[in-house]
């Protein structure tokens, strides 16, 4: 069975202000860390928050559309999002709500997924993807 891991990250400069996402999709089967996609797109104004979960939205697609039956292993840099996911935090804001909603659906739809959080050197691909994607604005 394949082995994913996503890494994503989500970034705002001003929050609400210009964002991006960015994430990384590797493939871990042979035990390397092979790097199968990564994505950085600039999202024009929004929250940290919300540009964060169009990240882990937009991987989980990703991966849901080219490997559905993998394994996957998510791993981000904003524990409350982690914390959401994992049902530890209840979802407050109406804007935020939805992308939850969206991103729960497409991890129902994969046989495994775990996620938890890394600081922000573990993500330093997705990371350096969204400010690529913020600089080129």
């Amino acid at each position: 069975m394949t082995k994913l891991l996503l890494q994503c990250d989500g970034g705002s400069r001003g929050n609400p202000g210009p964002a991006a996402y960015g994430y990384v999709v590797y493939d871990l089967t042979s035990g390397a860390a092979i790097v199968l996609e990564k994505c950085g797109n600039y999202l024009g104004n929004t929250t940290n928050n919300q540009a964060e979960y169009e990240g882990l939205l937009a991987g989980l697609t990703w991966i849901y559309n080219h490997h559905p039956d993998a394994t996957v292993e998510i791993k981000m840099d904003s524990l409350l999002i982690v914390n959401q996911i994992k049902g530890l935090y209840k979802v407050k804001s109406p804007d935020l709500f939805p992308k939850y909603q969206a991103v729960r659906v497409v991890i129902a739809k994969l046989p495994s997924v775990t996620i938890s959080h890394t600081y922000r050197e573990g993500n330093s691909l997705a990371d350096s993807l969204v400010n690529q994607a913020l600089d080129s604005r």
